[in-house]
């Protein structure tokens, strides 16, 4: 009997002992920055721990395979329901033969490269295009981004400017779909000031070296929906 009192007396001092050590754990942790989720003490049969201690730095990708080299200089297009398109696939080497290929409905690669046709329906279409040179063949994930409809109109298109003073403007779109880059390209690059230039993103720059009043043509596309513009410039 007197045994029995003495283990129920040793068992009854250990246990307040086990939540201490369970914080004094927690805290040293806390310290090393360590993570606790694969602590857990179990009574009186001591700290069982699971679970791996990685070495890695905090957030550091798996080893991902690199993705196949481009072998053109865009592989997605934005073209709209019902509009003819007028694209070319241009690849980076010379001597390039372009198997002919169906991209979308309404949408042909001919051989040349030209993208052709009017797209029948909206949606995302990936078709592999065949490239061969001298050498080998590989093949090109080309994709054809298809939109509905969806009218839009220049931002701005008269900039004024001064003689020697930088140029900082851009025309930009309103509407069109979302998400889609319009291109803007001069047509006639003899109508541009001195020292003055306009990008395919629209950016109006430089500085002007000259006075005067400048008339710009510039084409605007947007997925394909292309109109003609004037950009006027006075530079005083």
């Amino acid at each position: 009997m007197r045994t029995l009192l003495i283990a129920a007396l040793v068992v009854c001092a250990m246990i307040p002992v086990l939540p201490p050590v369970r914080e004094q754990m927690s805290g040293h942790a806390r310290e090393a920055g360590a993570d606790l989720s694969g602590v857990h003490v179990a009574g009186d049969a001591g700290i069982h721990v699971s679970g791996e201690t990685s070495l890695r730095e905090p957030g550091a990708a798996d080893d991902e395979p690199e993705p196949p080299p481009a072998h053109v200089v865009v592989d997605t297009f934005y073209v709209t329901v019902g509009i003819e398109v007028k694209d070319r696939l241009l690849p980076y080497e010379d001597d390039v033969a372009i198997e002919p290929t169906r991209l979308a409905p309404g949408v042909e690669l001919d051989g040349q490269g030209n993208l052709r046709g009017k797209p029948r329906i909206p949606g995302s279409f990936t078709e592999p295009v065949r490239l061969c040179d001298s050498a080998k063949c590989v093949e090109q994930p080309v994709t054809l981004l298809v939109y509905d409809y969806v009218s839009w109109r220049p931002r701005q298109l008269t900039f004024p400017g001064r003689v020697g003073v930088r140029l900082d403007g851009h025309i930009g779109v309103e509407g069109g779909p979302a998400g889609v880059p319009p291109t803007f390209t001069v047509t006639n690059a003899r109508t541009l000031p001195r020292g003055v230039s306009i990008g395919p993103d629209g950016q109006v720059g430089g500085i002007p070296a000259a006075t005067g009043v400048s008339r710009v043509p510039v084409r605007i596309c947007v997925a394909g929906n292309c109109s003609g513009v004037v950009v006027t410039l006075f530079i005083a």
